[in-house]
């Protein structure tokens, strides 16, 4: 399979939002839903990079429909208030990426006190995808795209010291963010089937790509420097993930060659395929969250 930009689909009429848009992946992906005409909601924490990353897709996109909305995804109430906003702005959602995240930083904590990898990465972004989901749920053929890692691959949900309470490893607490991005996107994919929902929950990472992410780790930023693609290449599976024609609630893409290369099917571990693990998680992460998915229930 070889799939680039121009085989993204005409997306005039169509509705993106796009987390952590301000840079990297996320700034390639909304650039270009944008360049294919879908109005894009750029998600960002920072107000000066979101309206900065708006200029600059226009500056490429003269005539792109794009938006900045503050977007905090360390704080459940800045999360609510984000969605409420969408909703005032839009009335469908067609794509939502679930982009936004934060790599191997120093032990820090979120507004709610989870630790910051789990708590941006997974739970921001599945209090979000909640909040979104009746917008999702009104837009025929709606897709929910959650961004993963190669890392997730070393992922284990520790539901005994989730927010490292006990003992921190920066990059063990990513790698359980990202088996939490795939838990959560199968369990998502698996209850809106249940409900005959007509949105797909599918999930994508990038490879080895050059963004800002790698800031916290000096080996990673230096690995990526030989071993890795540019963030228009990096953004491609999540492209392919959120638009492109047979894509199913489930699927998991990323580069063809495992770090670099046109997007493809991607595998994925074992671990984050179990169904048990994605049930309890599920559970904890509304617990915690404290928001649910009424519209959504499962047949044990």
């Amino acid at each position: 399979m070889s799939w680039s930009e121009d085989d993204i689909p005409d997306l005039r009429r169509r509705v993106a939002v796009v987390t952590g848009a301000n840079s990297g992946i996320g700034f390639e992906t909304a650039r270009a839903l944008a360049a294919r005409g879908a109005r894009v909601i750029l998600g960002c924490r920072s107000r000066t990079k979101g309206a900065h990353a708006a200029a600059r897709i226009r500056e490429v996109v003269p005539d792109a429909d794009v938006h900045f909305l503050s977007l905090d995804l360390a704080s459940l109430g800045a999360v609510a208030m984000f969605a409420k906003e969408v909703a005032v702005e839009v009335d469908r959602l067609d794509i939502l990426c679930n982009n936004a995240g934060v790599m191997m930083p120093p032990l820090d904590y979120t507004r709610e006190h989870f630790e910051l990898q789990f708590g941006v990465n997974h739970l921001g972004h599945f209090a979000l995808t909640a909040h979104l989901l009746p917008l999702l749920r009104g837009t025929p053929g709606a897709r929910v795209v959650t961004v993963s890692s190669l890392m997730h691959f070393a992922g284990r949900i520790d539901f005994g010291d989730l927010h490292a309470m006990k003992s921190y490893n920066a990059t063990l607490a990513y790698s359980q963010s990202k088996v939490a991005n795939l838990l959560f996107m199968r369990e998502l994919a698996r209850r809106l089937d249940n409900a005959n929902a007509d949105v797909i929950s599918a999930a994508a990472h990038p490879g080895s790509t050059r963004t800002e992410l790698q800031r916290h780790s000096d080996l990673m930023h230096a690995a990526v420097r030989y071993f890795a693609q540019d963030a228009p290449a990096g953004a491609l599976p999540t492209l392919y993930a959120a638009t492109a024609d047979g894509v199913r609630g489930g699927d998991y893409f990323g580069p063809m060659f495992g770090i670099v290369g046109p997007p493809a099917r991607a595998l994925s571990s074992p671990y984050s395929q179990n169904k048990g693990i994605a049930a309890k998680l599920w559970e904890v992460s509304e617990d915690l969250t404290g928001v649910t998915f009424p519209s959504l229930g499962i047949d044990d």
